[in-house]
């Protein structure tokens, strides 16, 4: 070979190695296209939910650009993994007897075939009662067996441990925490707001938030003489009278940030109080009514970015309608 054509040849290599070398010498970036599941609830101006919707009724738009959505019409018959976050620690023990009917109310979910349950505790501490199980009368048994806890409240710990509980199941079944406690966290030490925060975003979980507000509760308590010792010792808070604080107490608590509402919020789920036995079980009716009625929407990220993202979820025609949906999701950096 003449050198004159291995020199040519020698070129060719060069020229083709180039853009090799270059893409070598830049760092490259990718994000997860994965599908971006949206469950949303859909009630009308008197709060009844609306049915019998298709994907071309909805709007989506991720960080403000309208996406491609779908839904699964085969959603309603998925099974249920719910994770129950009960408070114990603070003054909850005074709110327990309000929930005595919990576990027949949870009887509905196991109704649904292949559906689980699983019991979470917590006050300054995440105690795991009892982990994944269909049946009804363990569940029934922990529920039972809940005890009165410290003077903590951590919240975000516990929703922090129900999420990746939740993260674990299958991926064709609903993901639900309920969530029973305070509107404030009180103590929470693993996980920060921004933790929850990713937490949330990063999964399909929906957050059902049923509070309380112990002060209310007790002023209420007070005025209806359910805290008079000599009557009712077992659900006395007060011993002296009503608790002339407690007014004050429900200012200041209104004026700092409603942690457990945050949270429904982001997840497109419901946040509702109960200050009563006959209040819970309302919330509780609605919560699994609502458990089944929910569109699952889906879409593709048209402009993947590693991050949070912003969704806004909503009808093309509204018409007084209100759409409870998750509000962002994370994307995480898919590695090259």
């Amino acid at each position: 070979m003449s050198r004159r054509l291995t020199a040519f040849w020698i070129a060719i290599c060069i020229c083709c190695s180039l853009p090799f070398a270059v893409a070598q010498e830049q760092p490259t970036f990718r994000t997860q296209s994965n599908v971006v599941l949206v469950p949303a609830l859909v009630r009308d101006k008197a709060g009844e939910v609306v049915y019998g919707l298709r994907a071309k009724d909805f709007v989506i738009e991720d960080d403000g650009v309208a996406q491609t959505v779908h839904l699964d019409e085969a959603a309603e018959s998925e099974p249920v993994s719910l994770v129950v976050a009960i408070q114990c620690g603070r003054r909850a023990d005074f709110e327990l007897p309000r929930m005595h009917g919990l576990s027949a109310m949870l009887q509905p979910v196991l109704s649904q075939p292949d559906s689980k349950i699983a019991i979470v505790a917590f006050d300054s501490e995440v105690h795991a009662v009892e982990n994944f199980t269909g049946n009804e009368s363990v569940i029934t048994g922990a529920l039972n067996s809940l005890q009165p806890g410290d003077g903590g409240a951590a919240v975000l710990d516990a929703v922090n441990y129900s999420v990746r509980m939740l993260n674990g199941v299958p991926q064709d079944r609903k993901r639900v925490l309920l969530l029973i406690s305070e509107t404030r966290d009180h103590g929470s030490r693993s996980a920060k707001i921004e933790d929850v925060i990713k937490a949330i975003g990063d999964s399909n979980v929906v957050v059902y938030t049923l509070a309380f507000s112990p002060s209310k509760s007790n002023v209420l308590d007070t005025l209806k003489g359910n805290n008079n010792p000599d009557l009712h010792p077992e659900q006395t808070e007060m011993h002296e009278g009503p608790d002339l604080l407690a007014p004050l107490v429900l200012a200041a608590q209104a004026m700092r940030k409603n942690t457990a509402k945050a949270i429904a919020f982001q997840s497109g789920g419901e946040f509702q109080m109960f200050d009563s036995a006959k209040g819970f079980d309302a919330r509780m009716n609605n919560f699994s009514n609502h458990l089944h009625s929910r569109y699952l929407l889906s879409f593709q990220p048209s402009r993947p970015h590693p991050g949070l993202h912003q969704l806004t979820v909503r009808l093309k025609e509204p018409g007084g309608t209100t759409v409870l949906a998750r509000t962002s999701y994370w994307a995480k950096e898919s590695q090259p």
